[in-house]
């Protein structure tokens, strides 16, 4: 087992999620960070330096948080909820849909470190299954920015939207995708890359595999299109339509599990409005134990592992 091998040139997805959050308080008297015992692992330690009034840490305690939360939304502030995936979403699961989202309060749920980016702590700390949870939940947004800029776009628009949100923050270091001056919105996707021949739908850390995955299928001839679907939900009915009629053919990708996420999100509409053959990239079951590289590898979640599924893919219908 490799130890976690990172891209010259890639970056903490919190670490602009802290600065941003200390700017936006800065402009916004309204913002306040709610945390479970978390302010070091969400990186919030600048901002308790900056606003050290407007960091309510309830201790291990996630529905007390997001109650918390909730409350302090009906009372007119605009909480960040900072803890990591697998326990602000699988603990307090009723209360996001009870008390935020039936309530329709702007509470953005900033789930840190999700996907398998908790690596070696196993099973019990990877967060596979946030996506389809929240999914699944009515007036919830639903995020995954894919490197810092796009990280820092998408917090903005959520303050801007005055809307529930659940914003995956990744840990796991990511290289630079988004194109310079590109704006981030809610139910938006961004072409990263343009071709005929298939699309390659990805969020998150796998945007970057996607595009390498994309200049390997060139080498063979095959011309990959490559779409950011940041926003999971709203997903871009158009972007993906588009795809699926110029292409013909679609593989998403996703750090999550394969049941609920990127790839039904995708395949619902697509089945619906122009069904084409397609193949949903993620994990498959429960997670072993292992730092992030070996777990991406073990699920075929890398440049390679994808250029197989798409060359399958389009072999298949020649």
């Amino acid at each position: 087992m490799s130890k976690d091998v990172q891209i010259p040139g890639s970056f903490d997805c919190r670490v602009a999620f802290a600065d941003e959050l200390t700017a936006l308080a800065q402009q916004d008297p309204r913002i306040v960070a709610v945390c479970n015992d978390s302010v070091g692992s969400s990186n919030l330690v600048a901002f308790r330096a900056a606003f050290p009034d407007r960091v309510i840490n309830v201790g291990i305690a996630e529905q007390n948080m997001v109650g918390v939360a909730a409350g302090l939304a009906n009372g007119g502030y605009l909480p960040f909820v900072c803890a990591a995936a697998p326990f602000l979403t699988g603990r307090a699961l009723e209360q996001i849909k009870a008390d935020v989202a039936y309530s329709n309060f702007p509470v953005v749920l900033c789930g840190m470190s999700p996907g398998m980016a908790y690596g070696e702590l196993g099973p019990t700390h990877h967060s596979i299954e946030d996506l389809p949870w929240m999914r699944a939940i009515a007036n919830l947004a639903v995020l995954v920015p894919a490197d810092p800029a796009e990280t820092r776009s998408a917090m903005r628009a959520v303050v801007a939207s005055g809307k529930p949100a659940y914003l995956r923050i990744g840990r796991h270091k990511v290289p630079a995708v988004t194109p310079p001056g590109a704006e981030f919105g809610i139910g938006k996707a961004t072409i990263l890359r343009d071709g005929n021949d298939i699309a390659l739908i990805a969020i998150g850390t796998m945007v970057s595999r996607a595009l390498a995955a994309a200049d390997l299928l060139a080498e063979g001839g095959i011309q990959a299109r490559v779409i950011n679907a940041a926003s999971v939900k709203p997903l871009d009915a158009d972007v993906v339509l588009a795809a699926a009629r110029e292409t013909g053919r679609i593989v998403t990708v996703e750090e999550g599990i394969v049941y609920g996420g990127l790839g039904s999100a995708v395949a619902e509409l697509v089945s619906q409005w122009h069904p084409v053959p397609m193949r949903i990239m993620g994990v498959s079951g429960f997670a072993p134990t292992g730092n992030t590289d070996f777990l991406l590898e073990h699920f075929g979640l890398t440049a390679a592992g994808i250029v197989h599924r798409a060359s399958e893919l389009v072999a298949r219908e020649h």
